[in-house]
């Protein structure tokens, strides 16, 4: 996956430490099915990822990232959960600390195509049940965005 200029920029001053990164995810949904693509760089099957630009509002990168990945043009409903991801180690030994902001998301338009080349796949799944391939965490990401709780889940502040 293209790693956006500015993260290759920090990385230029700060080598492999870690990163904190804002990360959305959008999980969109349309008549009862729910938009998952298979990564290109794992083959894992989740909702749509992505990482926030400078200065863009996190709702946006959520809407951005969904058209970029999968052709889909969704509106952002509700952020449903803010958690810290585990620290991720890459191959090349860059770490990054990722808070992810999981918002609920409906379909407006298009039909889902692995549109730049970060999935190999993309399409409708069916919420019940969701295919065994998508993962613990990715799971919780899409129960809470579901959830009809009005307000967001996070994690901490005790």
């Amino acid at each position: 996956m293209p790693t956006p200029d500015f993260v290759l920029e920090l990385r230029e001053k700060i080598g492999t430490h870690p990163l904190p990164l804002v990360g959305v995810t959008a999980v969109v949904v349309r008549d009862g099915r729910v938009l998952l693509g298979r990564r290109s760089d794992n083959g894992h099957l989740t909702p749509i990822t992505g990482i926030v630009d400078p200065g863009e509002e996190p709702a946006d990168a959520a809407v951005r990232e969904t058209l970029e990945e999968a052709g889909v043009v969704c509106r952002t409903e509700r952020l449903a959960w803010v958690h810290q991801i585990p620290r991720v180690t890459y191959e090349n030994g860059d770490q990054s600390d990722y808070l992810d902001l999981t918002f609920r998301c409906t379909w407006v338009s298009g039909e889902p195509y692995p549109a730049d080349g970060e999935m190999t796949e993309v399409g409708w799944f069916d919420l019940a049940p969701l295919p065994d391939e998508v993962g613990a965490d990715m799971r919780r990401r899409i129960e809470s965005a579901l959830s009809d709780e009005a307000v967001a889940r996070f994690e901490g502040g005790r």
